[in-house]
């Protein structure tokens, strides 16, 4: 270990940082954000130094000098000159002053690691000042996986850090912590319910437990693994079971925590392996057993998705959840397919319906979606593409009209067959379509033929 890891607290602390060019400019705003009384000195001052808070900070544009180090507790030398850098390293090694050269670990006696700011939670990440591009690439990786949520908690512990001290021997505290941080407070602190957070905080300590777990309604969003949002991720990795829909894919299912239990209630036209209202009263069962439940959802819970009804169903029974949204597959399929939904030549609106007509029999609104300049996109559409094309067309949307069908959108399979409104059925036929596909209807559509940028290209009528 070149380096030992040590966090300093620099708040109100005098550091120098010699050179003002863009490399000072970073190291300068770091320094702020943690509090020091920064002294800039370089010739040449980026301009960016004027945007930052002016409080702790000074800035001076001359040369250095030798004489500038004392008083500070840090010195940075944010420069590329070696024989400055060795200079200022010489002085400050003479006093006793830790000093940094920015890419020069040679003159440096600390350095400045790759962070991860979730304060009061910190982490940081080094190679010895030898590979700072790994050391960033490895903090992206793991800015991924640690919900900024974490901070919240944090700040919650630090509050409660003396009660439990008071409350608790110390033998127990690690032991009530650990409850703590895997339990469902820092969920409930995540949602914004702090009074929530305040009780079962206080029970816990009293020594009970709440043993009702808690439900993630899920967007997997429209088939590709890496259109998965951070947050979808961190609920799939923190589920004890996975209740997925069979839009969701395996390559999606596999990042999800290995030892979940998985439970498929895929549905397909025309077939249901659990109704919805027996699905609702699963995930209540799981949670009342104490389970963190992920309901992974293809596209968007609350988009077709019927996450507004688990929902309902959760709250009428007081499970707590949390709603992650994914990218719905009007979104996701029709930037795949090179489709803009809106675009300021051919479409002001957007109409998203579903294919399945209503319980109570009633049909769509077709004079509002037979409008001129918008875009139609229908979920679950195939089977209804002949009474979408009579109905449209009755009521004044142009035969012509050009429309696109995705199947299998966003996933290495996906095709897009266009033509016009007057064949769409034909077109779903002749090319074989099937679920899970989009209709887009509208001008919108023709563009595919020229921006269509993923995928095999567009199979388009004879």
């Amino acid at each position: 270990m070149e380096f030992l890891p040590l966090y300093i607290d620099v708040i109100k602390q005098p550091v120098l940082v010699v050179g003002a060019g863009e490399i000072g400019l970073r190291k300068t705003r770091l320094l702020l954000e943690a509090g020091a009384a920064v002294t800039v000195i370089g010739e040449e001052v980026d301009p960016g130094f004027s945007t930052l808070p002016q409080a702790g900070l000074a800035v001076i544009a001359r040369a250095f000098d030798v004489a500038d180090i004392q008083g500070a507790r840090l010195v940075i030398a944010a420069t590329d000159d070696e024989a400055l850098n060795d200079v200022i390293f010489k002085a400050c090694e003479a006093v006793g002053i830790l000093v940094n050269a920015v890419d020069d670990p040679a003159h440096s006696r600390f350095i400045f690691p790759a962070i991860i700011d979730r304060s009061p939670i910190i982490i940081s990440i080094s190679s010895g000042g030898h590979a700072p591009v790994l050391a960033r690439q490895l903090r992206e990786k793991l800015e991924a996986w640690i919900p900024a949520s974490v901070a919240i908690a944090g700040q919650f512990a630090k509050e409660m850090r003396q009660r439990v001290k008071n409350a608790l021997p110390f033998d127990q505290r690690r032991r009530f912590w650990e409850m703590f941080f895997t339990g469902p407070i820092p969920g409930v602190l995540a949602a914004r319910k702090r009074s929530d957070a305040d009780t079962l905080f206080s029970t816990l300590l009293e020594g009970g437990t709440d043993a009702t777990g808690e439900v993630y309604i899920v967007g997997a969003g429209p088939g590709d693994p890496e259109l998965l949002t951070i947050k979808a991720l961190q609920c799939m990795h923190k589920a004890d079971v996975i209740v997925h829909d069979g839009l969701v894919s395996d390559e999606i299912l596999a990042l999800a925590r290995r030892d979940a239990e998985r439970i498929s209630v895929a549905k397909s036209a025309g077939k249901h392996t659990l109704p919805q209202d027996e699905i609702n009263s699963l995930l209540v069962k799981l949670a009342k057993d104490g389970r963190r439940v992920c309901r992974l959802k293809g596209g968007d819970p609350f988009i077709y998705g019927r996450g507004g009804e688990e929902c309902e169903a959760l709250a009428a029974h007081g499970i707590r959840f949390q709603v992650v949204p994914g990218i719905t597959a009007a979104a996701g399929c029709s930037a795949y397919a090179g489709i803009p939904l809106t675009h300021r030549d051919f479409a002001q609106t957007i109409q998203l319906v579903t294919g399945h007509t209503r319980k109570d029999g009633r049909e769509p609104d077709w004079q509002s979606l037979a409008a001129s300049q918008q875009t139609v996109v229908v979920y679950m559409g195939l089977g209804t593409s002949p009474l979408y094309r009579e109905r449209l067309i009755a009521h004044g949307r142009s035969a012509s009209t050009p429309v696109a069908i995705i199947e299998d959108g966003t996933r290495p399979s996906q095709r897009v067959v266009s033509g016009i409104l007057d064949e769409l059925p034909d077109l779903i036929e002749r090319n074989g379509i099937t679920s899970p596909a989009l209709v887009v209807i509208g001008e919108v559509a023709a563009l595919t033929n020229q921006l269509q940028w993923y995928g095999s290209g567009v199979a388009t009528a004879e």
